[in-house]
């Protein structure tokens, strides 16, 4: 699984769309379903990495400064640019604000970390990217949209999200290593739980696809309005987080994971954030699915394209050796 895992979680998205097209009933139970997965699947990928080297990603101070620039200076420069062209509809346009303008703290670290990115330091940073949006984004809606729509959004969901997502699974992570570090019995419970990483990925992309399919019904139009533009986003964030890390002369793999992080949007956890929308503004919570869709597909070709964009440096070059004839 771990060899073709990208084919496992595109698998796990058809079978999502395949869940919900059968058996659209269980869509409010799956919906519930998705924190739950989520920080199962967090509580995993933290568990991967001592406390102590997370601790010491969090002194990386360039990698940091890169991180927070390219989230939010680079990106809402961005949609500031796509956004007089975006689909008029005030839900759709909220819908795709929450998505693009919360920079992820899940998948991305999967991903970074299969094109060779410093997935340990985008691990220290999910703390801060969480914490930054919830501030940030109130502010972000407001200027794009006005204080009426802006005030929709409440920091409730967002401080359930960052217990939820990320202090409970932190602190269970460590709470294993170091049960780990003392008994036999917690490094099988750590080794045994580090395989689970792949199902749980694919777990928790089955459950948002398949609690939301049910929900599309007359959405199919808004979907197609949504998809060029991030596609878009997505083609257009890949140049530009190669511009920050350059700019921050940072090496290959920080400069990969910068790329991922500027491009991967926090779709799962916007998602409740739109479900609580008035129906009037329902239609929001299938455009952050529609990002999460192209997002998986997008992040397949990441993958193969971002080494090629950012190559590790030859063994000559780093050793400053010439290479001998």
């Amino acid at each position: 699984m771990e060899r073709h895992q990208v084919a496992v979680y595109i698998g796990a998205l058809a079978a999502g769309g395949l869940v919900g097209w059968v058996a659209p009933s269980a869509g409010p139970s799956l919906e519930h379903a998705i924190n739950p997965v989520l920080a199962v699947l967090l509580y995993v990928t933290f568990l991967q990495v001592p406390a102590a080297d997370l601790l010491r990603s969090l002194r990386a101070g360039r990698f940091l400064t890169a991180t927070l620039v390219v989230n939010f200076v680079v990106v809402p420069l961005v949609v500031a640019a796509m956004f007089p062209f975006l689909p008029a509809d005030q839900a759709v346009r909220l819908g795709m604000l929450l998505v693009l303008l919360a920079p992820c703290v899940d998948y991305v670290i999967v991903f970074s970390g299969l094109a060779g990115g410093s997935s340990q330091r985008l691990l220290a940073a999910t703390p801060l990217l969480l914490l930054a949006q919830m501030i940030l984004l109130p502010l972000f809606l407001f200027l794009f949209m006005g204080s009426d729509l802006a005030g929709i959004v409440e920091a409730g969901p967002f401080l359930e999200a960052f217990l939820i997502l990320i202090v409970i699974p932190l602190a269970l992570a460590w709470l294993t290593q170091a049960w780990a570090a003392r008994r036999t019995a917690g490094q099988k419970v750590a080794d045994a739980m580090g395989t689970t990483m792949v199902p749980l990925m694919a777990a928790t992309l089955l459950t948002v696809v398949a609690s939301q399919v049910p929900k599309l019904g007359d959405s199919l139009a808004d979907m197609a309005r949504v998809v060029p533009f991030y596609v878009l986003f997505l083609l257009v964030m890949a140049f530009a987080g190669l511009g920050v890390a350059r700019f921050f002369r940072l090496d290959a793999p920080d400069g990969r994971a910068i790329v991922f992080t500027g491009a991967t949007r926090n779709s799962l956890v916007v998602l409740p954030l739109a479900l609580a929308l008035p129906d009037t503004l329902a239609v929001a919570a299938v455009v952050v699915v529609t990002q999460t869709l192209v997002e998986v597909i997008g992040m397949v070709v990441y993958v193969r394209t971002v080494p090629r964009l950012l190559p590790a440096p030859s063994a000559h070059s780093r050793t400053g050796t010439a290479p001998r004839g």
